[in-house]
C-alpha cells in the first residue's frame, strides 16, 4: 500500500517550498519526466508535468482534461519558444526557478543539428582517446559553454555541475560517459536517415540529400566526425547500441567492403555500394 501510495504522489510536491532548485534538483526533475531519455518532455510526459506542476503551484487536485488541455495551452505559448510542440532542458529552465548559471550551460546546450556536429564535440573532449567522457573531460566540456559566452564560473560550482550531470547520464556508474550516454546530454535534432524510414530504395535525388547532409565541409568525401556521424545514425537507425568500439568495427567493414581506392574515406559512388547496392544509374532517377 505504501509504494503505491508513493507510486500516485505527486512528484513535484517535494520541490513545493524550495525557492531555487539546484543542479541535483533540476536534473532530476528532467528524468523523472523525460521517460524514454530523448532529451524532450512531450506527449504524455508533458501532461503529467503540467498536471503536477499546476497541483503544486496551487492549483484543484483534480484536473479535468478540458481544463489540463487549456492551461498547457497557456503554458506552451509562454514557453515553448520554437513551437514544436515540446519541452527542452533550456525551455524548462525558464518554466522552473533553478540556479542561474546551471540554467545557462542547458541554455547554450542546445540540441545539434547533426550527428556530425555530436561526433565532432565527442571526438573534440575524449582528449584520451579512451572511448569515454570521463569526469575531466565532462567538466573541460562545460567550462568552454560557459566561456564561449564571455562568462565564467566558480571552480567548486564547475564541480559540483559536473558531478550532478554525472550522476544523472551515467546509467551505468562507472563514473564516465559513453557515446549512449552523452547523446542523452547532448542530444541530436534529429537521425536524418530517419526522414527515408519505409523507402525500400532511394532515388537519385533521396541519395545526394544523404550525401550533402553528412558531407558537411563539401569536398566531396565523407571522413573522419563526418562518417562517423553518419554511421552514429546508421547504427541508431538499425536500433543497435552505439559505442565508440562499434562504430569502429562498422567503419573498418564498411571502408573493407566499399573504400575502392583505399584512402579511408567515402566518396559518392562508395557511399552508393552502402545505401543503393545494386541500384544502377538507369534505376535511382
Amino acid at each position: 500500500m505504501a509504494a503505491q501510495s508513493e507510486a500516485c504522489a505527486n512528484f513535484m510536491a517535494k520541490f513545493r517550498n524550495v525557492k531555487k532548485l539546484t543542479a541535483h534538483d533540476f536534473i532530476t526533475v528532467w528524468e523523472h519526466y523525460d521517460v524514454d531519455g530523448n532529451g524532450y518532455i512531450e506527449d504524455a510526459e508533458l501532461d503529467a508535468f503540467f498536471r503536477e506542476l499546476i497541483q503544486t503551484t496551487g492549483g484543484p487536485e483534480t484536473i479535468s482534461e478540458t481544463m489540463l488541455a487549456e492551461l498547457k495551452k497557456y503554458f506552451m505559448e509562454a514557453y515553448d519558444v520554437n513551437e514544436d510542440g515540446k519541452i527542452s532542458r533550456d525551455e524548462l529552465a525558464r518554466i522552473l526557478p533553478t540556479d542561474e548559471n546551471f540554467l545557462l550551460l542547458f541554455r547554450l546546450n542546445q540540441p545539434l543539428r547533426s550527428s556530425v556536429e555530436f561526433m565532432e564535440a565527442w571526438r573534440r573532449y575524449d582528449t584520451d582517446r579512451s572511448g569515454y567522457i570521463e569526469s575531466n573531460e565532462l567538466k573541460a566540456f562545460l567550462a568552454d559553454l560557459v566561456v564561449k559566452e564571455g562568462k565564467t564560473l566558480e571552480e567548486d560550482k564547475l564541480a559540483e555541475y559536473t558531478k550532478a550531470i554525472l550522476q544523472h547520464f551515467d546509467t551505468n556508474k562507472d563514473g564516465k560517459l559513453e557515446i549512449k550516454e552523452m547523446a542523452r546530454l547532448l542530444p541530436v535534432q534529429e537521425n536524418f536517415l530517419m526522414r527515408f524510414e519505409g523507402k525500400a530504395v532511394l532515388t537519385k535525388k533521396d541519395f545526394n540529400r544523404v550525401f550533402d547532409h553528412y558531407d558537411k565541409d563539401k569536398n566531396g568525401k565523407i571522413e573522419g566526425a563526418e562518417l562517423a556521424g553518419f554511421l552514429k545514425d546508421l547504427m541508431e537507425h538499425e536500433d543497435e547500441d552505439v559505442t565508440e568500439s562499434g562504430l569502429e568495427d562498422l567503419k573498418d567493414s564498411l571502408l573493407k567492403l566499399c573504400d575502392m581506392d583505399g584512402d579511408g574515406q567515402l566518396d559518392k559512388s562508395e557511399l552508393k555500394m552502402v545505401l543503393c547496392p545494386g541500384v544502377d544509374e538507369a534505376q535511382d532517377s
